[in-house]
C-alpha cells in the first residue's frame, strides 16, 4: 500500500512540476496577428510585438536600430545561435515570428510555396534581408540554420511615423497583390506579395462550384462564359458554359444577357458573323431593357469598338425613345468616334432630363469636356 501512495504522489509532483498556470507576457509583448485576403488567397502574419519603452519605464527611442536590434547577423549565444553560425532578427519577440500563404505566391517577384515559414530579417542602415524559413516552429531566431532558407528578398527601409509597439500590416491592397510591412519606433519596411494566378484560381474555384448547388441556375453559368472570356481564359469552356446558359437542360434561358454573353464569346473566338447574328438577337429579344443595351454599348468602347458602340446606342434610342439615358448613350457614342458637336448637343438634353443630382453633375462635367474637344468617356 505505502508503494502505491509513493508512486502516486511520485505522479502528481511530476504533473505538478510540468503544469503552468497562466501569466502575462513576458516583458509585456503582446501576442498578435494580422492577415489579409487577395481574392481566395490569404497571408498571416503572427508575431510577438515589442513596445519601445522598456520595462524599467525608459524610453528606448533612437536605441533600437543598430543597438536592441543589432545590424546585420549576430551570435545570440544560446541555442544554436554562435559566432560560427550567427542569427538574424526574429522580427518581434519570444516566439518565432511565422508568416502563412494560403496558395503559392511570389514575395518580391520570387515564388514561394503555401505553407507557413519562420520570418527573420537581417537589418542594415540602408537595405535589408527578408528570410523566410522552412522552420517555423523554433524559438526566435536561436535556432535558426541558413540551410533551411525557402526564400531571401532585400527589401529598402524607410522613415516612418513614430510606432510604439512593433506592427505588421498590409497595404497596396488589390485583388492579386499587396504589400505587407513592419513598422516600430520610426522604421517602416515593406515587401511585395503577388498571387501571379489569381485568374486561374477563380477559374478552378467556379469550375468545381458549377458542379454542385450553383450549377442550378442559368445565371451561374452566365456567369462563368462572362469570368473567362473577360480574363482571356480557355474559350471553348467559356463557350460551353454559354450554351449551358442559353440551351442547358433545366437551366438554359434564351434572353438578353445569355444571348450576348454567348456573342462576346464568339467574338473572342474570332467568329464574327456567329456573334453579330447573335448579337443582334439579342438586342431585339423582348428581355432586354434600356439599361442592359445602354450597358453593352459602353462595354463596346471599353473594348475600344467604337464605331460598334454607336450603332447599339442607336438602336436604344430607336427602341426606347424619349427614355432615360437614352441621350447619355447618344452623347457617348458620338464622343468616341470623334464627333464632339453632335455629342455636345445630347449631352445636354440628358442634362435637362436627368433624373436625379448625381447624373445631373455628371453631365454638366460631360459638357465641359465637350466644349472643349475632349473625349467623354
Amino acid at each position: 500500500m505505502k508503494k502505491i501512495t509513493s508512486a502516486f504522489m511520485a505522479m502528481v509532483f511530476c504533473i505538478a512540476a510540468n503544469a503552468q498556470i497562466s501569466s502575462p507576457p513576458s516583458g509585456a509583448n503582446q501576442k498578435a496577428s494580422v492577415s489579409q485576403y487577395m481574392g481566395l488567397c490569404h497571408v498571416t502574419i503572427n508575431y510577438n510585438s515589442p513596445d519601445v519603452t522598456a520595462p524599467n519605464g525608459q524610453s528606448r527611442e533612437g536605441k533600437i536600430w543598430g543597438q536592441l536590434v543589432p545590424y546585420g547577423l549576430t551570435n545570440l549565444n544560446f541555442g544554436e545561435s554562435s559566432d560560427e553560425n550567427p542569427s538574424p532578427w526574429r522580427a518581434g519577440a519570444n516566439e518565432n515570428t511565422t508568416i502563412e500563404f494560403s496558395h503559392d505566391m511570389e514575395v518580391e517577384g520570387k515564388a514561394i510555396k503555401a505553407g507557413v515559414y519562420g520570418l527573420h530579417m537581417i537589418v542594415e542602415e540602408n537595405e535589408w534581408t527578408i528570410i523566410f524559413s522552412n522552420n517555423s516552429s523554433s524559438w526566435g531566431s536561436y535556432f535558426y540554420y541558413p540551410e533551411e532558407d525557402a526564400l531571401r528578398v532585400k527589401v529598402k527601409p524607410e522613415s516612418g511615423e513614430y510606432t510604439e509597439w512593433l506592427t505588421f500590416d498590409f497595404e497596396n491592397r488589390q485583388l492579386d497583390q499587396c504589400t505587407a510591412y513592419l513598422k516600430w519606433e520610426k522604421m517602416k519596411v515593406g515587401f511585395k506579395i503577388s498571387v501571379p494566378n489569381i485568374s486561374e484560381l477563380y477559374a478552378e474555384k467556379i469550375e468545381s462550384e458549377l458542379k454542385g448547388s450553383v450549377g442550378f441556375s442559368w445565371q451561374s453559368w452566365n456567369q462563368a462564359a462572362n469570368f473567362f472570356v473577360n480574363n482571356n481564359l480557355d474559350l471553348e469552356k467559356a463557350l460551353y458554359f454559354s450554351d449551358q446558359a442559353v440551351n442547358g437542360s433545366f437551366v438554359g434561358q434564351k434572353n438578353f444577357s445569355t444571348l450576348s454573353t454567348k456573342a462576346a464569346v464568339l467574338e473572342a473566338m474570332g467568329k464574327s458573323k456567329e456573334a453579330m447574328d447573335l448579337l443582334k438577337e439579342a438586342l431585339e429579344h423582348p428581355s432586354a431593357n434600356v439599361f442592359q443595351i445602354h450597358g453593352l454599348g459602353r462595354s463596346y468602347i471599353a473594348k475600344g469598338k467604337n464605331k460598334e458602340a454607336m450603332d447599339i446606342f442607336e438602336w436604344n434610342a430607336k427602341r426606347f425613345p424619349k427614355t432615360w439615358p437614352i441621350n447619355v448613350g447618344l452623347a457617348r457614342g458620338y464622343s468616341a468616334n470623334g464627333k464632339y458637336k453632335k455629342a455636345l448637343k445630347y449631352a445636354e438634353m440628358a442634362f435637362k432630363e436627368a433624373p436625379d443630382k448625381l447624373n445631373k453633375d455628371s453631365m454638366a462635367a460631360a459638357i465641359e469636356k465637350l466644349k472643349k474637344g475632349e473625349d467623354i468617356n
